[in-house]
């Protein structure tokens, strides 16, 4: 399976995006417009026609996908969005497929770049179970979209985040509702023939507009906010993707020992930008306090009502009130921070009876 360039960049005005969107439209003209559209208009679609779609079939499936990954898929009722981590043995995120199942098949959804080796991995552990698994990436298609989407029926995938799922744990500091509350989406399997048809008389906005709502809402992206190595909790994964009561899975060790004995040696953040600037800093520019390197941002976007922003993964140890600045090139932005995972996260040991952290139910006192 190669690299898909959507048939959708014919459209008016459209502009391929680059970096882990590339072969999709980042816009078609008005960013900020197709934002609004995507939020308000209802039907608004986005081309993610870029992801993988894996398989896996047989009566094995969930039970088997259940012992490989940090999450609980056995039992998964049909049409409930969910996601897993398949970890290394050092406990690093290698890839996070979306799950969603129609009663019959295990659909992962999945970055373009992480499909193959997913595939591969899944492959080389079958051994002798009721499994079939199918790299179906030239067969279909993934669209993006806020709500329901005249016309197009099937599988879709719609996001757990934020809510803290069964066995999972909030990392996030909140002195009120999550951010990403509100926040709705959907990943819907197409055809991938059929993807310039029925996309004819949609409303179209480009990766830019859906990228600026998931960095509002906290929400990260395997690629962007990961890199060789991520643990989930430096991300509040343990929140959507991770069942802190499973048996036994490769990295388990290390999600355990962290979540209750330590503290991620990294947090993710997000960067309000000064607007005044001209331009976005590019992702994986560096962030600084004072001249000293502190992280790395890894997405960034143009909110259509919070102005520039931003998410960074940064030092542990970084202090949340010290004046950061985002540095590309010769330019750079002075950034203010909002903690999204804390600097003492982590430590659960001590720590329950003050509410910090909240496990699935809990609530701050």
């Amino acid at each position: 399976m190669g690299e898909h360039r959507s048939p959708l960049l014919g459209r008016p005005g459209a502009v391929e995006a680059a970096g882990p969107d590339r072969g999709v439209a980042a816009h078609y003209g008005d960013p900020v417009r197709e934002q609004r559209a995507l939020v308000r208009v209802p039907g608004t679609v986005v081309d993610l026609s870029h992801k993988g779609v894996v398989t896996v079939g047989g009566p094995d499936r969930l039970s088997w996908l259940t012992t490989l990954s940090s999450q609980v898929l056995t039992g998964l009722e049909p049409d409930r969005g969910t996601e897993t981590l398949f970890l290394s043995v050092q406990g690093r995120i290698e890839t996070a497929p979306h799950v969603v199942d129609d009663g019959a098949t295990t659909w992962l959804l999945t970055e373009a770049d992480e499909t193959a080796p997913l595939v591969a991995w899944l492959q080389s552990m079958r051994f002798a179970l009721r499994v079939e698994i199918a790299d179906r990436t030239d067969e279909w298609a993934v669209l993006g979209s806020t709500g329901p989407v005249p016309g197009v029926e099937g599988v879709a995938w719609r996001d757990p985040w934020p809510q803290v799922a069964p066995g999972g744990w909030s990392y996030a500091l909140l002195d009120g509702p999550h951010p990403g509350e509100e926040r709705t989406w959907y990943e819907r399997l197409v055809p991938r023939a059929d993807l310039a048809r029925i996309t004819e008389d949609l409303p179209l906005a480009g990766s830019w507009a859906a990228e600026a709502l998931r960095i509002a809402a906290w929400r990260p992206r395997w690629g962007t906010e990961t890199d060789e190595k991520t643990i989930p909790h430096e991300l509040d994964l343990l929140r959507t993707a991770v069942h802190l009561a499973k048996g036994c899975y490769k990295g388990q060790e290390t999600v355990a020992r962290v979540h209750n004995l330590g503290h991620p040696p990294r947090r993710l953040a997000l960067l309000d930008l000064d607007g005044s600037e001209h331009g976005l800093p590019a992702a994986g520019s560096p962030v600084l306090a004072g001249e000293r390197t502190v992280g790395r941002v890894t997405s960034v976007q143009l909110h259509h009502e919070e102005g520039p922003i931003a998410l960074a993964v940064l030092k542990r140890s970084v202090d949340p009130a010290a004046a950061l600045v985002v540095a590309d090139g010769e330019d750079r932005w002075a950034a203010a921070q909002q903690v999204i995972v804390a600097p003492d996260a982590g430590q659960v040991v001590g720590r329950r009876q003050d509410g910090f952290l909240r496990g699935p139910r809990g609530t701050r006192p």
